[in-house]
């Protein structure tokens, strides 16, 4: 009998050390000074609002540490002094190391062992330098009405340019994406989930990321819903305005593009119906961006002759800029300019292109195509 509870014991206990085993952990640690006798909380940014899942009396080196299952998708978390706050992700068993002092804990801090962390440590302090600059011209009182919310809403959408294709188009699968999305100023969403242009280009192009690399989760159901939602309503617009709208946005077969060029003139993609036009979508502020300039300019010196020609759309935000970097370009060069053409054409991470023939029927896309050269060739 002493022998068989002698079993039950050990079993229990390989049972207990193999169930340890099993669990994934992540881990939060660091320091923050200046903070002694402060309650420190570890919160999750939870769908259905914030959460408490640890918290600690910090003593006066500041240091910390809180582990906690790892969750099966990537996860949001603040640590949290009264009113001060640091958002962090957390995707598998990493540990994130943070290092802060409780009175600039907002928005000074360091962050290791995630690069998500780190993304979005720079997203906050962005949306931050935005919120300040907001402030600053809404009390500029030397402005109009008119003319302040025009500098407000140019000052908004350039960020919005710049976090969807230095950020989210980048890696719209990232945990730091989905917290794009969401950031505010104030009481307003930067990305308004009732939009259309880059705000339903944004939550179009992380929805459907998720549902490839996190497929069936709650947070991208929730994509799902926003996103279904968003395109249901814009609907519902189009169909009202198109009972007193003649015109069409559809031209011999493409979706009729009228931008801006770099010498200030109105370029029409109908306009260049007879040649193989590769309509290319790009900005000048991607990392690869040189050498993508450098294979275009060869097949552009290659086929021009034979027919081809380049309708490049950049989605930059800053126009001089890219001023500068079309200047001494041979092909069409436009500037989207918060018009909506990445929306036309469901651009969904740059560089995206589409090759059109001499009928201006629209013929492939990027991802329809394994060698853009042959294509061009077999058009031409």
């Amino acid at each position: 009998m002493k022998h068989q509870l002698r079993l039950l014991a050990v079993g229990g206990l390989v049972v207990l050390a193999l169930t340890a085993c099993e669990r994934r952990n992540f881990t939060i640690e660091g320091t923050i000074s200046e903070a002694a006798d402060s309650m420190l909380y570890l919160e999750n940014v939870s769908l259905k609002g914030i959460e408490h899942v640890d918290s600690v009396r910090l003593k006066a080196d500041g240091r910390f540490s809180f582990s906690e299952q790892a969750p099966e998708a990537p996860e949001f978390y603040m640590l949290r002094i009264g009113q001060r706050i640091i958002n962090l992700s957390i995707d598998s068993t990493e540990t994130v190391t943070v290092t802060a002092s409780c009175p600039t804990m907002g928005y000074v801090y360091e962050v290791e062992g995630s690069d998500n962390c780190q993304q979005i440590k720079q997203l906050t302090q962005e949306c931050q330098k935005l919120q300040a600059r907001v402030i600053q011209v809404s009390r500029d009182y030397s402005l109009s009405t008119t003319e302040m919310k025009d500098s407000l809403l140019r000052m908004v959408e350039a960020y919005k340019r710049h976090v969807m294709f230095d950020y989210i188009a980048r890696g719209p699968q990232h945990a730091y994406s989905y917290f794009a999305l969401f950031q505010r100023l104030g009481n307003m969403p930067v990305f308004d989930p009732d939009a259309r242009g880059i705000d339903m280009q944004a939550y179009s192009a992380v929805a459907t990321s998720w549902d490839t690399f996190y497929p069936g989760t709650d947070r991208t159901r929730n994509l799902h819903n926003i996103a279904i939602e968003n395109r249901k309503n814009q609907l519902i617009i189009d169909a009202r305005n198109a009972q007193t709208f003649d015109g069409t946005v559809v031209e011999s077969g493409i979706i009729e593009l009228e931008l801006t060029d770099n010498h200030g003139q109105i370029q029409r993609l109908s306009s260049l119906k007879g040649k193989v036009v590769l309509l290319d979508f790009h900005s000048f502020a991607m990392k690869n961006s040189p050498q993508r300039i450098l294979m275009l300019r060869d097949i552009y010196n290659k086929y021009h002759d034979r027919g081809l020609e380049i309708y490049q759309v950049s989605i930059d935000a800053d126009e001089h800029f890219w001023k500068q970097q079309t200047r001494q370009l041979p092909w069409i060069s436009v500037i989207d300019g918060g018009t909506g053409s990445v929306v036309k054409y469901n651009v969904q991470a740059l560089p995206e292109y589409f090759l059109i023939d001499r009928q201006s029927q629209l013929q492939k896309r990027s991802s329809q195509m394994t060698d853009l050269e042959q294509e061009i060739k077999a058009l031409l």
